[in-house]
């Protein structure tokens, strides 16, 4: 029964944005469990749930995979070092990076997946990013800036 319900937890954090035990919770009885907040709250420990933040400035609970969590390090630590501008018009983007620097930061910024961008070009010193719309470019420059 309990590996069962925790797998259907995983499942519910794989498909929802839950900020919160409540709402894992809740997911949870609607699929039948009848459990409690301290039982949510064990199995959130057990799995080593943690909660990262989402654009919105609410959090969510995710798996921590080794992979992702050096793949996000990895990134802002490289972009605060090597990027150093940057700027948009319409759903573009272009970033500014010190010489030679700018193909490792464009293959970081893809192995991220940020939302919106459609694709990515990396020359020796500049990046061009392209995103599915106008908002979507200035949302990706604000987080960016933030990482800078």
């Amino acid at each position: 029964m309990k590996s069962h319900r925790q797998a259907v937890l995983l499942e519910i954090i794989r498909t929802h944005d839950i900020d919160t035990q409540e709402e894992l919770l809740d997911k949870l009885r609607e699929k039948n469990f009848n459990v409690t907040q301290a039982t949510v709250s064990r199995d959130i420990n057990e799995l080593k749930l943690i909660k990262v933040p989402m654009e919105n400035g609410k959090y969510k609970y995710i798996t921590p995979q080794k992979e992702e969590f050096d793949t996000q390090s990895n990134f802002r630590n490289l972009f605060r070092t090597a990027v150093r501008s940057i700027d948009f018009a319409q759903n573009m983007i272009v970033l500014k990076t010190t010489s030679g620097m700018a193909q490792g930061v464009c293959f970081e910024l893809d192995s991220i997946e940020m939302d919106g961008i459609l694709g990515t070009i990396a020359g020796d010193d500049t990046i061009f990013v392209v995103t599915s719309s106008n908002s979507k470019s200035a949302s990706l420059v604000s987080e960016l800036k933030k990482i800078m």
